[in-house]
């Protein structure tokens, strides 16, 4: 066990928000339709995509976004793109309830569906999005994106061994998607398998069209490995010198609670040495 008693706490906590960060990044591009863009149309036009933009920002494009859905709670578009922005502004009580709406109207939908499952998933309803994304799967048309949105799940729920079946399945589909590896990396950051995970994080780090959060997790892991110097130098690419300075002087404080980098350190070595 990774975890002395004294220990267990803040293990508990840091582990927490490695979960955390896995699910959000793999949702994030689980709809069969790509990832997360909005679509325009009827539906005010945005200045930048949702992933770069601030809480303030976000908060003003659900607003415009959401007065769309309320003329026409039917419209398919509208209800996808509003629940996504508010998901993405973490009003994930919210984003269920539009979802639901939405997928009373439009029950067949894939894309629909998928959307849904995101929802729950966001909401803490795991085994209920886990049905959902089932659902929008289809066999003779399977997608890689739902095949490592089922993984994410999976790994939530501490079904490792079938989480990574999914990673690999989706890998299968789609050789060397870096949301993909970056996702089968953080399943093995779960498992307390350090040196694993950042071997796949930094695959998945240098393949084309790797995005900000997957090198933010390669950040995470290796200074989860105590080389905060090489963290910060990984995470000033995606952000500001202060918010990189910041995010590992928290990382460096969690790890020196009650001596839970050591353990997380020495597991990572005895883990790694037994692959």
């Amino acid at each position: 066990m990774l975890c002395s008693a004294h220990a267990e706490t803040s293990c508990r906590k840091l582990l927490l928000t490695v979960t955390t960060a896995l699910l959000a990044a793999t949702l994030a591009g689980c709809a069969a339709g790509g990832h997360d863009k909005l679509t325009t149309g009827s539906v005010p036009r945005l200045s930048k995509p949702v992933a770069e933009m601030n809480a303030s920002e976000l908060s003003r494009a659900a607003e415009g976004v959401g007065k769309a859905y309320e003329k026409n709670p039917k419209d398919r578009q509208a209800g996808l793109n509003y629940a996504n922005l508010l998901r993405m502004s973490g009003r994930n009580e919210q984003s269920l309830a539009v979802m639901q709406q939405v997928a009373i109207f439009h029950p067949t939908d894939r894309e629909v569906l998928a959307a849904y499952g995101k929802s729950q998933a966001a909401a803490g309803q795991l085994q209920q999005a886990l049905g959902t994304i089932t659902r929008a799967q289809t066999p003779d048309r399977p997608d890689w994106r739902l095949r490592s949105a089922e993984g994410a799940i999976l790994d939530q729920l501490g079904r490792s061994a079938e989480a990574r079946e999914r990673y690999r399945e989706a890998l299968d589909l789609q050789p060397n998607e870096p949301s993909v590896l970056s996702n089968l990396g953080m399943s093995y950051v779960l498992a307390r398998d350090l040196r694993t995970a950042e071997t796949y994080l930094r695959s998945a780090a240098q393949q084309p069209g790797a995005d900000s959060s997957v090198r933010q997790n390669l950040a995470l892991t290796v200074g989860l490995q105590g080389r905060f110097d090489e963290a910060e130098q990984i995470a000033r690419q995606e952000l500001s010198a202060e918010q990189a300075e910041a995010n590992v002087a928290y990382l460096r404080g969690m790890l020196s609670q009650q001596n839970a980098w050591k353990q997380l350190a020495d597991n990572g070595k005895s883990t790694s040495a037994t692959n």
